[in-house]
C-alpha cells in the first residue's frame, strides 16, 4: 500500500476560495461548502511557496540557496500590527486594494500570520493564509491584496532582485508590460484551478 506524503508547506500556507462578504477582512472568508485550491494550483497562478525555518532564519541555509539562485540580494524585517506600524489603519486599508507589481512580491513570514488574496484565471478571489515558516513569491503582474488575520500581527521579511521598489499600481492597470506578461504566461495555460475537496 503506498503512503501519501503530505507536503510539509501544508502546514504553514493554505489556500482556498473565498466568499463576496463585506464582513471583516480579517475573517477567513470560506465558502459553504469549504473549496480548498492546492499549492499546484497556486503555482499554476505563478505562486511559488517554501517551508523554511522561521525560528532561524539568520542560519537557514534553504533561505541562504533560494536568495542565491533566484538572486535575492536586498532584504528587511518588517513588523504589521498597531503598535509597531506608523499610520497602520492607512496602511492595512492600502494593503487591501487590488494591485499589482512589476517585479515580485516575496515574503517570508517569521512571526504571526496573514492573508494574501490573489484573482485566479476567472477573477475568482483564493485567499492564501501564510503562518510561521511560509516563504511565497507572488509574480510581477498578478493582481492582489494583502491583510492580517484577526490576530493582528506578523512579522515578515520582504526580499527583492536589486533595490527595491514597493510601488503599488491599483487596478486597473491591464497596460503595463508587466501585466501582459503575467497575463500570457499564466492565465491562457489551460486546465488551472485544482480545488480540492471541502474537509
Amino acid at each position: 500500500m503506498e503512503a501519501s506524503l503530505k507536503d510539509p508547506r501544508e502546514d504553514v500556507i493554505e489556500a482556498w476560495y473565498m466568499d463576496d462578504s463585506d464582513e471583516d477582512q480579517r475573517l477567513p472568508h470560506h465558502l459553504e461548502p469549504k473549496q480548498f485550491v492546492s499549492l499546484k494550483g497556486l503555482e499554476e497562478l505563478g505562486v511559488l511557496s517554501w517551508r523554511l525555518n522561521g525560528g532561524d532564519y539568520e542560519n537557514d541555509e534553504d533561505l541562504k540557496r533560494i536568495r542565491e539562485s533566484r538572486g535575492y540580494s536586498y532584504m528587511d524585517i518588517c513588523d504589521v500590527c498597531p503598535e509597531k506600524l506608523p499610520n497602520y489603519e492607512a496602511k492595512i486599508k492600502s494593503f487591501f486594494e487590488e494591485h499589482l507589481h512589476t517585479d515580485e512580491e516575496i515574503r517570508y513570514c517569521l512571526e504571526g500570520s496573514g492573508y494574501f488574496d490573489v484573482r485566479d484565471q476567472n477573477e475568482r478571489w483564493i485567499r492564501i493564509a501564510v503562518k510561521k515558516g511560509a516563504m511565497i513569491v507572488l509574480p510581477a503582474g498578478i493582481y492582489h491584496r494583502f491583510t492580517l488575520d484577526t490576530n493582528n500581527y506578523i512579522k515578515a521579511m520582504r526580499l527583492f532582485v536589486g533595490e527595491p521598489v514597493w510601488t503599488p499600481f491599483n487596478r486597473p492597470h491591464d497596460d503595463l508590460p508587466a501585466r501582459k506578461e503575467y497575463i500570457e504566461n499564466f492565465l491562457k495555460k489551460e486546465g488551472a484551478g485544482h480545488v480540492v475537496a471541502a474537509r
